[in-house]
């Protein structure tokens, strides 16, 4: 990926955990937006502004539970064995985006399928 393929015009929304720039302290008051227009201008952003990301892939992972296994222990596994795991049931699983923690939710079926739906949005700094 080329120098000018990576800096992308992202827009800013609001509530975002992006570094903002400081002002400017030479920049003068007339050359700022007034109150009311910035406001104005972020109610109009909308997902297709995200356009550019679109088709980055992401890994996204459900995490029903964990355990640790020694390699012993791993290779007396058959079908059928049950592993004990550190959640208990009706408790919210992990959802994962990149190796991020990014939501809870609960397991769902619909259509003999397994799906999860999101029930809390983990922000960048509750997930640490």
């Amino acid at each position: 990926m080329s120098d000018e393929e990576s800096k992308l015009d992202l827009p800013e929304f609001e509530g975002t955990d992006a570094m903002q720039e400081a002002p400017d302290p030479t920049a003068g008051a007339a050359s700022e937006a007034p109150p009311a227009m910035a406001a104005e201008e972020e109610e109009t952003k909308v997902a297709a502004d995200l356009e550019p990301v679109f088709d980055v892939p992401v890994n996204i992972s459900a995490v029903l539970g964990k355990t640790k296994l020694d390699v012993n222990q791993l290779l007396q596994l058959s079908a059928g064995s049950v592993l004990e795991l550190d959640r208990k049931v009706g408790e919210a699983i992990d959802i994962y985006v990149n190796s991020r923690l990014v939501a809870r939710g609960e397991v769902v079926v619909i259509d003999e399928r397994l799906g999860v739906t999101m029930t809390e949005i983990i922000k960048a700094d509750d997930a640490g």
